[in-house]
């Protein structure tokens, strides 16, 4: 009795194992799926890469400081040459 009863939870023991493993694989597998999927989604979506942003922020950083920069020099050279400083262009007819 005890033989047949040993190798009864022998049995079920090695199907919870089998069943376990069978598991991880699904798991393994849908998370290859969905990390493809999002992958696929976000390549869809033409999204900007960081570096790609830093190096445009970095452009437009400078810009400004250079545009600064020369707005200084205008305004001293009008100065020097008793100009009155122009207003801004407002675009407006």
């Amino acid at each position: 009795m005890t033989q047949t009863s040993n190798r009864f939870f022998d049995e079920i023991g090695r199907l919870m194992n089998d069943a376990a493993g069978a598991a991880q694989g699904v798991k393994r597998e849908v998370d290859t799926v969905m990390r493809n999927q999002a992958e696929r989604i976000l390549r869809d979506l033409d999204l900007v890469k960081r570096e790609e942003f830093d190096a445009v922020k970095d452009m437009a950083r400078l810009a400004r400081e250079e545009n600064e920069a020369l707005k200084s020099r205008i305004a001293a050279l009008e100065a020097k040459l008793g100009i009155a400083p122009t207003a801004p262009d407002t675009g407006a007819v």
